[in-house]
């Protein structure tokens, strides 16, 4: 069996690609990852984009060595078990090298489907562990936020353990993650929300069975990157566009962001307007939810956000121009790189 297990030395480059490309082009992204030296590739989930798993499987005929992963899926859209087939079949495919990105959801995309997000942390708790007696070659009988009776899978990964890693915002979500997963995804961009979230992880940290082994804390960051300042930020209106809808009062406050602005943005969204919504993004709110500008500006983000974690994850939207941005994203972590180890 191939161990699977998180880094321990150096920060951890991942990036996240999303398959509202064809998943050639996703596949030829991972590809250019990991000749840029990324350890983790995430392919990201959502009901309106094409499968993950597909584009994983892709993935992992043109990749070698890096590490491939759901970034992040949820446990409503897909019943838990299956989740964990899911993954056995992509760490089978790519001999070893799968990682299990699992959150709560997207209320709002939930709500499109008819989905109520209840129980948000108990089920995702739930769900992990599950797959994780799943891997293991148990067969397992479940009765919580959801059921399962008598399951089991006709798959034996070849990961000696595939690590789990928790998409989290709040501060219950982040203590949890600490407590009882391999790693966090932190779904933030900026030094303030960062330092915040490794308080709360740290609180998690303190309960963790030291069975449980290493722990890692990956800011799972919406990054736009270019040769151009102002194209970079143009770029970064429509995930940015989303992030600021669906920020919680606190965020807000935290970076002066005036209330009725968010609420501007988020009502276009559940309008489906999704032009007004991006237009009404202000430039607080790019400075507050994405790293975005020019290789030079996000070196410098990723310097200041790896104060506060043991890896970035380079989100979307990446950039404009998407090799170019891989690219410019990896030169501005070898920047880092150069700059703390001196």
């Amino acid at each position: 069996m191939t161990d699977n297990t998180t880094p321990t030395d150096g920060a951890t480059r991942a990036i996240e690609l999303t398959p509202e490309h064809p998943t050639e082009r996703v596949a030829d992204l991972a590809a250019l990852a990991e000749d840029e030296g990324f350890d983790i590739a995430f392919a990201s989930s959502h009901y309106f984009n094409r499968d993950p798993f597909v584009a994983l499987s892709r993935m992992a005929d043109t990749t070698d060595e890096i590490r491939l992963g759901p970034g992040v899926v949820n446990p409503y859209e897909s019943h838990p078990v299956k989740l964990a087939a899911q993954t056995a079949t992509i760490d089978e495919v790519s001999d070893g090298r799968a990682v299990f990105g699992v959150g709560a959801g997207d209320r709002s995309s939930l709500a499109n489907l008819g989905i109520e997000r209840d129980s948000p942390l108990r089920r995702v708790l739930e769900t992990f562990k599950l797959a994780q007696d799943l891997w293991d070659g148990e067969t397992v009988t479940h009765e919580g936020t959801f059921t399962a009776r008598d399951a089991s899978l006709n798959i034996e990964p070849p990961s000696e353990a595939i690590p789990t890693y928790v998409g989290a915002q709040g501060p219950h979500m982040l203590r949890m993650s600490a407590k009882h997963a391999e790693g966090v995804l932190i779904n933030a961009a900026h030094p303030r929300d960062l330092e915040w979230a490794a308080g709360e992880i740290e609180q998690g940290l303190d309960e963790r069975p030291d069975e449980y082994g290493p722990f890692e804390s990956l800011a799972f960051a919406s990054v736009s990157v270019a040769g151009d300042e102002t194209e970079a930020r143009e770029a970064a209106r429509p995930p940015v566009a989303f992030i600021a809808g669906g920020a919680a009062e606190p965020v807000l406050e935290r970076h002066g962001i005036d209330r009725e602005a968010a609420d501007a943005v988020s009502e276009a969204l559940e309008q489906g307007n999704l032009h007004e919504a991006f237009g009404h993004v202000t430039p607080a709110m790019i400075d507050a939810f994405c790293i975005a500008g020019t290789t030079e500006t996000i070196a410098d983000r990723f310097e200041a956000a790896l104060e506060h974690v043991d890896g970035i994850v380079v989100g979307s939207p990446l950039g404009p121009d998407l090799e170019d941005a891989v690219r410019r994203a990896s030169e501005a972590l070898d920047s880092v790189e150069d700059r703390r180890s001196e």
